[in-house]
């Protein structure tokens, strides 16, 4: 029997992070299901750092986060986690409620948004139909981002304080005994006296085994490929580009083209294969508003974003089941948040005081605990 202060389950990002920031500090180990970490959520990333992003605490959370980002401790990652890239939004004449909510959201951030003519739209990405958009706004501040060296960053940071990690742990059994929660699955047999729960799609599940009662962590399909684009084809300027109905994005990737349908369709914790009318549909909204025909498919891919019913993230205490920490519901913020969030973990974990920035953001503890889901549940 292994014995550790703090076991984490779930080698994403998001239990990556918080084993980096608490491992100085207890004896930690990482527990991820998979022969690999960071296959499902974290691996299926559209890896776009933008602070004007999601809910009101997403964007705090965010913000905190890209200090860490832009100037990570020394040996962290060989180059920059985040580079330049731009978030455009577009939309038609019937889009302008989501134009001014838009811009009252980045306003009440600190962060104005530009507000761009179709012409600048088009010196942007010029190959875009002319006739696609009658408004752009553009977040100057959103940046690509570096998902696989920010993982083995935390991951490399977290073992060089001691930090465990072990890939094809299941979990089968979790019991609380003498105030020690005891982990088992095949060769697994593992004491821990604080149990984070980092599973992702499976954090309900996973509470259900401990004997906690779950939060309504739903997991959501999205659907995404990468094309190729015709020779010539200028990338260089353009954003991460989404519609104001939010029907679809692409962005560049590597020369190519990523592009998604932005559905969130709920479903069961898995590894989601894509539905081919799924990408058929990607590709003629995208098509539709680009100058060439998409002809070719690199490769296509489902991933899953999982949300409580607030969608804002869960880090907490469980209110009865003690020693049992909830970290998830990140959606699809989880990778931009993480520096944060897995600080703010590290804390509560820890005992130790919320870091300044959290308070200087307004961000107190009781907006992030699961107890404020349980009249929802």
């Amino acid at each position: 029997m292994e014995e550790f202060d703090v076991c984490i389950i779930g080698g994403g990002i998001a239990g990556a992070s918080v084993a980096y920031h608490t491992a100085p500090h207890a004896r930690v180990i990482v527990l991820e299901r998979e022969a690999h970490v960071g296959y499902h959520s974290t691996g299926r990333s559209a890896a776009v750092y933008s602070p004007q992003y999601g809910s009101r605490l997403n964007r705090q959370l965010t913000a905190i986060a890209g200090d860490f980002l832009r100037d990570p401790p020394a040996g962290f990652a060989a180059a920059r986690l985040l580079n330049p890239r731009g978030f455009l939004a577009l939309g038609h004449d019937e889009d302008l409620e989501a134009r001014r909510e838009a811009i009252t959201d980045a306003e009440a951030t600190g962060n104005p948004l530009v507000p761009l003519t179709p012409s600048e739209v088009q010196s942007l990405i010029p190959f875009l139909k002319p006739e696609s958009a009658s408004w752009g706004l553009l977040d100057t501040h959103a940046e690509d981002m570096d998902v696989e060296a920010m993982l083995q960053g935390y991951l490399r940071g977290a073992r060089a304080h001691g930090a465990v990690l072990r890939t094809n742990a299941e979990v089968l059994s979790l019991t609380r005994e003498g105030g020690v929660w005891r982990i088992e699955g095949p060769d697994l047999a593992i004491r821990a006296a604080r149990l984070v729960n980092a599973a992702g799609a499976w954090a309900d599940p996973l509470a259900q085994l401990a004997g906690a009662q779950a939060l309504g962590v739903i997991p959501h399909r999205r659907t995404a490929f990468i094309c190729d684009v015709p020779a010539g084809t200028d990338l260089t300027r353009c954003p991460m580009t989404v519609w104001a109905n939010e029907s679809f994005y692409f962005k560049p990737e590597a020369g190519r083209l990523l592009g998604s349908l932005a559905e969130e369709n709920p479903t069961v914790p898995g590894d989601p294969q894509p539905d081919e009318l799924d990408v058929a549909i990607a590709v003629d909204r995208i098509e539709h508003v680009l100058c060439f025909e998409i002809k070719k498919l690199v490769r296509a891919w489902t991933g899953l974003r999982s949300f409580v019913h607030d969608r804002d993230p869960v880090s907490g205490y469980d209110p009865v089941t003690p020693g049992f920490y909830w970290h998830g519901a990140l959606g699809g913020y989880g990778i931009q948040t993480s520096a944060a969030l897995g600080a703010f973990a590290a804390h509560q974990l820890l005992e130790r005081p919320l870091p300044a920035s959290f308070a200087e953001a307004g961000i107190e503890a009781a907006q992030l605990a699961p107890a404020r889901l349980q009249p929802h549940v």
